[in-house]
């Protein structure tokens, strides 16, 4: 169970007692806050947790700006990529039940893939695996058409528009061969659950996944009415026309289409926490996935590039190594929302963040801004061992 013993501040915002909190920790939300008002960040929160419970958390700034709704503990958040993590487990989960293997070939699921151009063979050499490793060679974005036009929409909605545009694509390198982030590999993983289970991607997650842990505020698409007042806004800095950086709102909701499978998770912190616990050990993690399939599944396949959230990929999740200490982990960015989390398996302790704008004014500055904050997390968790 995740727990948190936690005493008001004069703001009304609950905060951990000092003997929960662990060593560094103030010196790092310093260093986070400072992070986020530099990089003009309108709310964020972090948490960090052992061995399934909350060691400390903390909030930064705003859920909604114009409505002067400051972030919380109930704040919801966009997860982005990291809801790839739920769609790989839901997969082994498949296959440790022997009802797939990842060496099959997915066109056996997916005969549109044949659709695929492949210069280098037969697209029915590319297999499960190799979706879960980020190696099929398929493109990083899902919608290519980015124009700005006013009637394109923000990520296709239905299948059928993304198989009519596969003709039109061709994987990269030989299937196999090499790592390349790609996001609707995580779309055919999702289809693939389906065809086996009968039930749609988003329940099957619910009935398998959410609920044995008792993860009750997640959801997919758009915020239930009973949690819409938590739902965070989420915001872009953007540079206009005369040099002046200006934030823009982009609203609580949008669209993610077709795209959940990859990128569309909505939950406060402590929902991901109970995910992450699961992940290290906690309560409830082997009614949802054994040891050592997580240990296969954070076992190296390829090396990564050096936009990836780690020096390597196994199955889904990223390993990053920092002064000899293994750390395994995700990131997330969809529309203004990033997020990471980041588990040293040794210990079971934790570190995660989401935060709820983007900055496309400053984004080479913001993106090693963004690296130096997860490198002083892991240092917190590290100073557990």
């Amino acid at each position: 169970m995740l727990a948190l013993m936690a005493a008001p501040t004069a703001s009304g915002q609950r905060r951990p007692s000092r003997v929960d909190a662990p060593a560094g920790w103030q010196a790092f939300t310093r260093a986070f806050d400072a992070y986020a008002t530099g990089d003009s960040v309108v709310g964020a929160s972090v948490l960090v947790l052992r061995q399934g419970r909350v060691l400390a958390h903390h909030e930064f700034g705003f859920a909604d700006r114009a409505l002067g709704q400051r972030v919380d503990e109930r704040t919801i958040f966009h997860w982005g990529s990291i809801t790839k993590t739920l769609t790989a487990v839901a997969a082994m989960q498949l296959r440790d039940r022997r009802r797939l293997s990842l060496d099959d070939h997915v066109t056996r699921y997916l005969p549109e893939l044949r659709q695929v151009h492949d210069p280098f063979g037969s697209m029915d050499d590319v297999t499960i695996r190799m979706l879960l490793s980020h190696s099929a060679g398929f493109q990083n974005p899902t919608w290519p058409y980015k124009t700005g036009k006013p009637w394109e929409p923000f990520e296709p909605t239905r299948w059928e528009q993304l198989v009519a545009m596969l003709p039109y694509q061709e994987v990269a390198f030989a299937p196999g061969s090499r790592y390349s982030y790609s996001n609707p590999g995580f779309i055919y993983l999702a289809r693939i659950i389906e065809q086996l289970t009968g039930d749609p991607y988003q329940s099957y997650v619910y009935k398998n996944l959410w609920a044995p842990l008792g993860i009750t505020h997640s959801y997919f698409g758009a915020t239930p009415y009973h949690l819409a007042d938590q739902r965070s806004n989420n915001y872009d800095l953007v540079r206009d026309s005369a040099g002046r950086d200006a934030i823009v709102a982009n609203g609580r909701d949008f669209d993610p289409g077709i795209t959940i499978p990859n990128g569309g998770w909505n939950a406060p912190l402590g929902d991901v926490a109970r995910w992450v616990a699961c992940l290290s050990g906690g309560a409830g993690s082997d009614t949802v996935v054994a040891r050592a399939t997580l240990d296969e599944m954070w076992r190296p396949q390829f090396v990564t590039d050096s936009e990836a959230p780690g020096d390597s990929v196994g199955l889904s999740f990223f390993v990053l190594w920092r002064q000899g200490v293994r750390f395994i982990g995700h990131t997330g960015h969809q529309a203004g929302f990033r997020s990471f989390f980041y588990v040293d398996p040794k210990t079971s302790a934790a570190v995660i963040a989401a935060f709820n704008t983007t900055n496309d004014a400053r984004e080479a500055e913001s993106a090693q801004g963004f690296k130096r904050i997860i490198d002083a997390g892991l240092g917190v968790i590290a100073g557990q061992r």
